[in-house]
């Protein structure tokens, strides 16, 4: 089951790959309203990167501060993970070797239902360590290809909103407001 997920996981990326080699780089579009050029297939480059590398399309986006951050909240995951599945195992084992009628263990002090406990304790921590293994790894990709998609908007001071202050002509007192500029 895991060796058809792996390979099913592999195929779709490789797909991916091949989906975009076979699109012309030609679709580059003018903005209406500036001159700056358009790339409508940066997004789904910066996702794809990302997806090959964790942090890859941050750097694509230029985006360099996100990748320590990333690669943090994956180090993490994957250290809870792993020891978690560590303790997973040295419980079962021990439980193991008690239903066998050994006393020996490291957790000698424990009777079975403790070790039932500690067993189920730390499955359940490895399982939601993978499950935010995922998260995160599907958080780097979303990341990434919105922030490609808000690259290519126009954010300049022609359109502005921002607050302000004026004075009421009734009572002479400071008035807040928000002001929207568009400039042609």
């Amino acid at each position: 089951m895991q060796k058809f997920f792996f390979i099913l996981v592999f195929g779709f990326l490789f797909g991916i790959n091949i989906t975009f080699s076979q699109q012309s780089n030609e679709l580059v579009i003018k903005d209406t309203i500036s001159t700056k050029a358009i790339n409508p297939l940066a997004p789904s480059r910066a996702a794809f990167y990302s997806a090959i590398v964790p942090g890859l399309g941050q750097v694509y986006n230029k985006k360099y501060w996100k990748v320590p951050l990333i690669y943090a909240a994956l180090g993490v995951a994957v250290y809870s993970f792993a020891n978690s599945n560590k303790k997973y195992h040295q419980f079962r084992d021990a439980y193991k070797r008690r239903l066998e009628g050994y006393t020996d263990d490291q957790y000698s002090f424990l009777d079975t239902g403790r070790l039932v406990a500690g067993q189920k304790f730390y499955q359940r921590n490895r399982d939601l360590s993978a499950f935010f293994i995922a998260g995160i790894y599907i958080l780097n990709i979303l990341d990434a290809n919105v922030d490609a998609h808000l690259l290519q908007f126009n954010v300049n001071d022609k359109l502005t909103v921002k607050p302000d202050t004026f004075k009421n002509d009734f009572n002479y007192q400071q008035n807040v407001a928000i002001t929207i500029n568009f400039h042609f």
